[in-house]
């Protein structure tokens, strides 16, 4: 089986890519391949983030390896929080302070049209190849920002004040299996899945 390090310890992350990725290949987050330290996140990208997260675990490890970078992009605040969004409210901030710094920017605002992006960046290659070679894959969901939460204990990060369209839940109050099938990164990991399987 095919063992990939995924450039994590966010458990959730984990658990989406494995339940997307139907046990086919073996996912190992940064804490079981032994690794540990900051990974630099200084590119004002998205896919330049995940190379940088995926390139520092491949020159720690030369094992296949993948990362990936999420922002929520709301048009109300020109496309913030974006790359910034898991430090939305500073270094060290917990998801319910990046919520309640999102809520407080767009209160009394009409405009709540919001979409998360994700993408991933895999290196693949072996030992008898200096450079690895790398893949991108960008999921994206369009929908909005609710003006409080609605979770039902489900999602992390912004997932209880988004609401997918054509949909009148949020991600937080959504099963794990219908957020993947819909999500940014169910769709940026269904196309590194299908890759890994061609």
């Amino acid at each position: 089986m095919k063992r990939l390090i995924f450039a994590t310890n966010n458990k959730h992350k984990v658990e989406e890519v494995r339940a997307a990725l139907d046990g086919k290949v073996e996912i190992v987050s940064l804490a079981e391949a032994g690794l540990s330290g900051e990974i630099p996140e200084t590119s004002d990208t998205l896919q330049g983030n995940a190379l940088q997260k995926a390139q520092w675990v491949w020159e720690r490890t030369h094992t296949d390896c993948f990362a990936d970078d999420t922002g929520l992009e709301v048009e109300a605040l020109g496309g913030a929080p974006g790359v910034y969004s898991a430090r939305y409210a500073g270094e060290h901030c917990s998801f319910d302070d990046n919520i309640d710094k999102l809520l407080r920017a767009l209160d009394g605002e009409e405009n709540r049209r919001a979409c998360f992006r994700t993408v991933i960046c895999l290196m693949e290659g072996g030992d008898d190849q200096p450079q690895p070679t790398t893949h991108y894959f960008e999921g994206r969901v369009d929908g909005q920002i609710l003006t409080e939460r609605h979770t039902n204990g489900e999602g992390f990060g912004y997932d209880p004040v988004f609401m997918p369209d054509r949909f009148a839940v949020s991600f937080a109050e959504m099963p794990l299996e219908v957020k993947n099938r819909i999500s940014h990164r169910g769709q940026a990991v269904k196309q590194l899945a299908e890759y890994l399987k061609n």
